[in-house]
């Protein structure tokens, strides 16, 4: 386990970002002012980034591997796919649907990082609204929150850029707490890959699979992760080495088993590596 204590971290006088006295003042008003912070390009400061990444853990340790959601059947919840370090593309979302809050919660499948030259200010957006809003801003983990893709696709090296490497070791504690999937009203299941390499998969099992880890080569975390929806019908090998390919019958019979809805409503996002 990774242990880091804030109260050691130094702030300087020069730093002029905002400030934290205790968690609890990670308030809407404050996740603004780091938005606008990060906006011109500048990064929280070590020590209050070090508090929401140990906070926003807490919050996911004790959650099921799948996460059921309630809305009332008169709201929406906005379910977003991949970021990909793309800071401005994430303040454009919440420009044009409005910041999270209790009455406009939102579902993140994934993929938050790597890629983008952002990342950092990315994944820190997204725990400050973890931590403001616990119950309405929601996360899933993306083949991508894992320790081998950020080695390859630039959020490690970007996070020691920026941070150090217990800073690092610290997001990837994180990552491995994150839930695979969510269930919107036992309804609608969301997750970053798909469904899996056999029939007979029930949400029970979805939601006890052992997740704390950095992912292996197969079973259900992995599919979770890294299977993709196709047209044809049944169960076909993965041009990327894990997870399946799987069609609409696939799909149906899953969807069937575990009273979701039917095959046009499930959401499934594309992962792209």
């Amino acid at each position: 386990m990774v242990v880091v204590d804030p109260e050691s971290i130094y702030v300087e006088d020069s730093y002029t970002g905002p400030r934290l006295e205790t968690i609890d003042d990670v308030t809407a008003e404050w996740v603004v002012s780091l938005m606008e912070h990060q906006r011109e390009r500048k990064v929280l400061h070590k020590k209050y980034a070090t508090m929401i990444i140990k906070k926003a853990t807490e919050i996911f340790e004790p959650l099921d591997s799948l996460v059921e959601i309630s809305i009332d059947e008169l709201e929406e919840i906005t379910v977003c796919g991949d970021i990909h370090g793309q800071y401005y593309d994430l303040m454009n979302i919440f420009k044009i649907n409005g910041n999270p809050s209790e009455e406009n919660p939102y579902l993140f499948n994934g993929d938050f990082i790597d890629r983008g030259s952002f990342s950092v200010e990315v994944i820190m957006l997204m725990l400050a609204w973890k931590v403001c809003f616990p119950q309405h801003f929601f996360m899933s983990r993306g083949n991508h929150e894992a320790k081998q893709l950020n080695k390859m696709y630039g959020f490690e090296g970007e996070v020691k850029a920026k941070y150090d490497v217990k800073t690092y070791d610290l997001f990837s504690q994180l990552f491995c707490h994150l839930p695979l999937c969510h269930v919107i009203n036992r309804k609608v299941m969301v997750c970053h890959g798909g469904l899996f390499s056999k029939d007979g998969v029930k949400l029970r099992a979805i939601a006890e699979e052992h997740r704390k880890r950095e992912p292996g080569d197969s079973g259900i975390m992995v599919e979770c992760l890294w299977s993709d929806p196709c047209d044809l019908n049944g169960r076909h090998p993965s041009k990327r080495g894990v997870g399946v390919m799987f069609g609409p019958d696939v799909a149906q019979r899953f969807l069937d088993d575990n009273g979701l809805s039917k095959y046009n409503n499930f959401l499934c996002e594309y992962p792209d590596d």
